[in-house]
């Protein structure tokens, strides 16, 4: 294009939207950390997930506010928010709800669809490893089409619909381990680590006051829906998608390169892996205020999209090498 023809207008109207967009996410950030001290990562991570329209994993030990987190991202983004608490006696029933025969009028019998949590905006599932297998597997459907079935009848899911579930890394006993295919249902696996000293230290004297401050919103839920629209449109360089192909291809131990590859995972991310690491860095662009994704963003994201989708072999576990260390080593030819 000559300096003398003018810009499409598609494309003028495209970046001043996305440079609103950046606008209003940076007050959300803000006003998400008045509440949650000393996890930006986890933060960002969650919201990248929101942007995306996908569903988080926020895996950490108890104490790391992973519901107040919940509870804040609900509050900021106008989200009606739910929470379950996962235990192995809760039934798919408890989660999705159910129909009760009532009488009306007349004497006349009929059944009655009573919803369950899952009909929120934002749903917590806490500690999801703890319910069934079953349960696990009715919620995991809900969060794949986006609707569920009760008695022959589809009752379809409020717009927009996230999961944020936790698991605790420490105590295994009493629960299930969601199988691989469940896994991948989820967009990013969020680990949660301990704040840093500062950061405690705000919390301390933020938190053990008489005043505890409360979350304020930043953004409705039709607005967020507009951003995950919007998301989908940003335009993604080809030097940004060639890198995520090689990234996720290089992860299969039948198709990459790398000897560490063939010797220490059993088995590899799938293609999902490649849509979910596309629309995580387009998010994460959108939410630093940038009109593209950059291999910044590829190398930052690489972890969270990548470690729940890869299985480490037996002779990794014996050597002590852990899924980032695997997935680090990938991601450095683009650092």
């Amino acid at each position: 294009m000559s300096a003398a023809e003018p810009i499409p207008t598609e494309g003028t109207a495209l970046v001043a939207e996305i440079e609103a967009l950046g606008q209003r996410l940076a007050q959300v950030r803000e006003r998400v950390h008045r509440i949650i001290f000393g996890q930006e990562p986890v933060v960002d991570q969650s919201l990248v997930t929101l942007l995306s329209g996908g569903h988080g994993l926020l895996i950490g030990v108890p104490g790391l506010a992973k519901t107040r987190l919940v509870e804040t991202l609900g509050v900021v983004l106008g989200l009606d928010e739910k929470r379950v608490q996962c235990t192995p006696d809760l039934m798919p029933a408890d989660i999705i709800g159910s129909e009760v025969l009532e009488e009306g009028e007349g004497g006349r019998r009929g059944f009655r669809f009573i919803q369950g949590p899952v009909f929120s905006q934002l749903l917590m599932a806490d500690e999801i490893n703890r319910a069934s297998p079953r349960t696990q597997s009715a919620l995991l459907q809900a969060m794949q089409e986006k609707r569920v079935s009760v008695a022959g009848r589809y009752h379809p899911l409020p717009a927009p619909f996230h999961v944020l579930a936790t698991q605790n890394p420490l105590e295994q006993e009493g629960t299930y381990p969601l199988p691989e295919a469940q896994l991948d249902r989820f967009l990013l696996q969020i680990d949660v680590g301990y704040p840093d000293l500062e950061a405690e230290r705000r919390m301390l004297m933020a938190t053990t006051g008489a005043d505890d401050e409360k979350p304020q919103a930043a953004m409705r839920s039709d607005e967020l829906m507009h951003a995950q629209r919007l998301v989908r449109r940003m335009p993604v360089g080809d030097s940004v998608v060639e890198a995520i192909l090689k990234l996720v291809r290089a992860g299969r131990p039948e198709t990459s390169e790398f000897d560490e590859v063939k010797k220490h995972v059993a088995w590899g991310p799938g293609p999902r892996a490649s849509q979910a690491l596309m629309l995580a860095c387009r998010a994460r662009a959108v939410l630093d205020g940038r009109l593209a994704p950059s291999l910044d963003d590829v190398v930052a994201l690489a972890p969270p999209v990548l470690r729940h989708r890869m299985a480490l072999n037996f002779a990794a576990r014996a050597e002590g090498v852990t899924m980032d260390q695997v997935i680090t080593r990938l991601a450095q030819p683009f650092a």
